[in-house]
C-alpha cells in the first residue's frame, strides 16, 4: 500500500484517510473499485447495494466466493475488502439507494460519490441527489469491452440527464398476442405466460388473442361465434389463466392444446381473417400429432454445447411437458396461493420459456432458437468482461484523486474502446461539457412539456408512467397551477388515492395547463406544461417534447451488428434500486485519442463544425467524430452497465 500512496502529495494522502466517500453498487465495477480505494489509501468508505450474490457473479466479482452465494453483496464486499486493509472503516448497507432514508442530508456526509450502477433509474436518482447536495459524482459504466468514466459537478459540468437518452424499445400488446414476427416477440410472450400460469398475474401481460386489435375489422362481438369450432370442449375460460390451469392440475397436455397456447388460441386467431391477408397464417400445433412424428425428424441441430443446439418441435414439446411438471411441483411445495418468480438462472423456468417461445415461433413460421439464444434475449444478457471492470475502476480512482485534490480542470470523461483507435490508443480522454441550459434536471428552473390526451390519461398514469418512469421522480407531489392550488397527487399514502382513476380533464386540466411537481426526497421541482392532443400515434399514451429524453438522435447500428445495452423492462430488477425499471443508455465510441467535448455525439458532417479544440497532455489536435451505438435492453447484471 505504501508504494501506491507514496507518489501522492502528503496533503492528498492525508485527505484520503479523512474524507468520506460513498460507493453505490457492489457488483462488477463496485468490487474492483472498493479494492482499489482501500489500496490507494481511502479509509472511510460507505457502500450500498440491494442485491444478493448469485453463482453467475463469481466469474468476475472477485470479492465473492461460492460460499457467499445468497448473501448481501455490500456486506460480503466489506468483509472481503477489510482483509486487504483491516484499518479501513467501511459501512455496508444492504438496501436500495432510492430508499427515502438516504436523503439529501445523507449525501452531504460525503466528499465524493462514485456510481457503479446497472440501471438508469437509480443513476438518475443519484445524479439528482448529488446535485441537491452539491457533492461531486463520478459516473461509470461498462458494456462488454467498452467502458466509460466521467465526472459530474453541479454548475460546472453536464449532469447525467443533460443529454437525451434513447427510449427503451417496447412492443405493442397486439403484436405480442396476435401477430408476432420476430423471435423476441415470442420470448416476451413466453415470459408473460410464465407469470400468468405460475407467477403474479398482470393484466398488462395478457397472452390470449387480442380482439381489440385495430387490424381486426370485423365486429369483435362475432368473435365468439367464429371461434366456436375451437371451443368445442366448452371448458375454456378466458377470465383467469391461472385458475383454469389449477383446475386441470397443471396438466401439460391440456395446457398445450387448450387455453392461451398452441392449438385453441391459434385457431381463434385464424378466425380474425383480416390479420392474415398480408401475413402468413399461423399453423396450430396438436400434442398427439407432434408425438406421432418420426424421431429421426426430431434430432437436434447445431454445434457446440447442449444449450447451443436447436431441438425440433417434438423436443420442445417434451421440454414444455417436463418444465410444467417441475414448476407445478415447486408451486405445491410452496403451499396454497404461492407464486413463482421467473429467473433466467432457474433451470425449470428457463426451460419453460425456451420451450414455449420456440413452439410459438414454429406456429408463426419462424426459425427456432437454442436455449442459449433464448436465455440471452429473455435475460437481456451481453458479455461481461472482468478486465474492463478493472480498467474502469482504476480510472474512477484517478478521477477521484483529481477531484479531491481540487484539480477539477484536469478531470476528463474517459472512454475505453474495444479496439485501438488510429493513434493506437484504447483510452481516450474528452473534456467535460458545461451544463445544458435546457436540461429539465439541473437547469435553474427545470421545465418540461408533455403531450397527451387529457380526456384519456388518468392521474395514476401521470404519476407512474410519466413522472416516475419517464421523468425519474421517486415520490412526486403535484399541484395544478389553477389559481386554487389544487393538489392532484400527494406522496402521502392514501391522501389523493381517490384521484387515481379520474381523468386529468376531470380536474379542469386542458391544453396549456401547467403542473408543479415536487419531489422532496430529491429536493427537485419540475414545471410540467401539458399539451392536449387527440392525434397521438397508435399505442402511444404520451410524448415528452422539447428538450426531453425521447428527443435523442436516431442511433446508428454498430459495425459488428450487435447491440450493447442495459436494462429489461420485462423482468430485470436493478441491484441497487427496489422496483425501478432498468433501462438502456447510449454508448459512445471514440475513434481517436483527440479530446472532443464529451457530449458531442452527432455523426453528421456538419456536427464537426460544432466541436471545440481542447488541450491534452498527449495531443493538441482537433476533436474527431464519435459514433453512437444503438441500445437494446439488457440484464440486471451489475457490471453490464450501459454507457452514456
Amino acid at each position: 500500500m505504501a508504494q501506491l500512496v507514496g507518489p501522492l502529495r502528503k496533503e492528498l494522502a492525508d485527505s484520503l484517510s479523512s474524507c468520506r466517500v460513498l460507493v453505490v453498487g457492489a457488483g462488477g465495477i463496485g468490487c474492483e473499485l472498493l479494492k482499489n480505494l482501500v489500496l490507494t489509501g481511502f479509509k472511510n468508505i460507505e457502500v450500498i447495494d440491494l442485491d444478493t450474490i448469485d453463482v453467475s457473479n463469481l466469474n468476475r466479482q472477485f470479492l465473492f466466493q461460492k460460499k457467499h452465494v445468497g448473501k448481501s453483496k455490500a456486506q460480503v464486499a466489506k468483509e472481503s475488502v477489510l482483509r486487504f486493509c483491516p484499518s479501513a472503516n467501511i459501512t455496508a448497507y444492504h438496501d436500495s439507494i432510492m430508499n427515502p432514508d438516504y436523503n439529501v442530508e445523507f449525501f452531504r456526509n460525503f466528499q465524493l460519490v462514485m456510481n457503479a450502477l446497472d440501471n438508469r433509474a437509480a443513476r438518475n436518482h443519484v445524479n439528482r441527489m448529488c446535485l441537491a447536495a452539491d457533492i461531486p459524482l463520478i459516473e461509470s459504466g461498462t458494456a462488454g469491452y467498452l467502458g466509460q468514466v466521467t465526472v459530474i459537478k453541479k454548475g460546472q459540468t453536464e449532469c447525467y440527464e443533460c443529454q437525451p437518452k434513447p427510449t427503451q424499445k417496447t412492443f405493442p400488446g397486439c403484436t405480442i398476442r396476435n401477430t408476432p414476427s420476430e423471435p423476441i416477440h415470442c420470448i416476451v410472450w413466453a415470459k408473460y405466460l410464465f407469470n400468468q400460469l405460475f407467477g403474479e398475474e398482470d393484466a398488462d401481460q395478457e397472452v390470449s388473442p387480442d380482439t381489440a386489435d385495430p387490424e381486426v375489422a370485423w365486429n369483435p362481438a362475432d368473435a365468439a361465434a367464429r371461434a366456436t369450432a375451437s371451443n368445442k370442449d366448452g371448458d375454456i375460460k378466458r377470465v383467469s389463466t391461472k385458475e383454469w390451469a389449477r383446475s386441470t392440475g397443471y396438466d401439460p397436455v391440456k395446457l398445450f392444446n387448450k387455453v392461451q397456447l398452441f392449438k385453441d388460441d391459434i385457431m381463434y386467431l385464424l378466425t380474425m381473417d383480416k390479420l392474415w391477408k398480408k401475413r402468413k397464417a399461423p399453423l396450430p400445433l396438436d400434442w398427439t400429432e407432434i408425438h406421432q412424428l418420426e424421431s429421426s425428424q426430431e434430432e437436434a441441430f447445431g454445434s457446440g454445447l447442449k444449450d447451443q443446439q436447436v431441438l425440433g418441435v417434438q423436443g420442445y414439446a417434451q421440454l414444455f411437458h417436463r418444465s410444467v411438471k417441475t414448476l407445478r411441483s415447486q408451486l405445491i411445495e410452496k403451499g396454497e396461493g404461492a407464486e413463482l418468480v421467473w429467473d433466467k438462472d432457474d433451470p425449470p423456468a428457463m426451460d419453460f420459456v425456451t420451450a414455449a417461445a420456440n413452439l410459438r415461433m414454429n406456429v408463426f413460421s419462424m426459425n427456432m432458437k437454442s436455449r442459449f439464444d433464448v436465455k440471452s434475449m429473455a435475460g437481456n444478457i451481453i458479455p461481461a468482461i472482468a478486465t474492463t471492470n478493472a480498467v474502469i475502476a482504476g480510472l474512477i480512482v484517478l478521477e477521484a484523486l483529481k477531484t479531491l485534490n481540487s484539480d477539477f480542470d484536469q478531470c476528463r470523461t474517459i472512454f475505453l474502446n474495444k479496439q485501438p483507435n488510429p493513434r493506437k490508443k484504447l483510452l481516450v480522454p474528452c473534456a467535460l461539457d458545461p451544463p445544458n441550459p435546457n436540461c429539465f434536471v439541473c437547469a435553474s428552473k427545470p421545465e418540461v412539456t408533455v403531450k397527451l390526451n387529457v380526456h384519456k390519461t388518468i392521474v395514476q398514469a401521470l404519476q407512474d408512467k410519466i413522472l416516475k418512469e419517464k421523468l425519474g421522480m421517486v415520490a412526486p407531489d403535484v399541484q395544478i397551477e389553477d389559481g386554487k392550488g389544487t393538489i392532484l397527487i400527494s406522496s402521502e399514502e392514501g391522501e389523493t388515492e381517490a384521484n387515481n382513476n379520474k381523468f386529468l380533464s376531470d380536474f379542469g386540466i386542458r391544453n396549456g395547463s401547467r403542473l408543479q411537481a415536487d419531489d422532496f426526497l430529491q429536493d427537485y421541482t419540475l414545471l410540467v406544461n401539458l399539451i392536449h392532443s387527440e392525434e397521438l400515434e397508435k399505442d402511444v399514451e404520451f410524448e415528452v417534447v422539447g428538450d426531453a429524453p425521447d428527443k435523442a438522435p436516431a442511433p446508428n447500428v454498430p459495425e459488428e451488428g450487435k447491440n450493447i445495452a442495459n436494462g429489461n423492462k420485462d423482468s430485470a430488477q436493478p441491484s441497487t434500486s427496489s422496483k425501478a425499471a432498468a433501462e438502456d443508455d447510449d454508448v459512445l465510441i471514440v475513434d481517436s485519442d483527440e479530446e472532443p467535448s464529451s457530449s458531442t455525439m452527432e455523426t453528421s458532417p456538419e456536427s464537426s463544425n460544432r466541436k471545440r479544440k481542447h488541450h491534452d497532455a498527449d495531443t493538441d489536435d482537433a476533436a474527431s467524430k464519435r459514433k453512437r451505438l444503438d441500445q437494446q435492453p439488457a440484464d440486471d447484471d451489475e457490471d453490464i452497465i450501459a454507457l452514456d
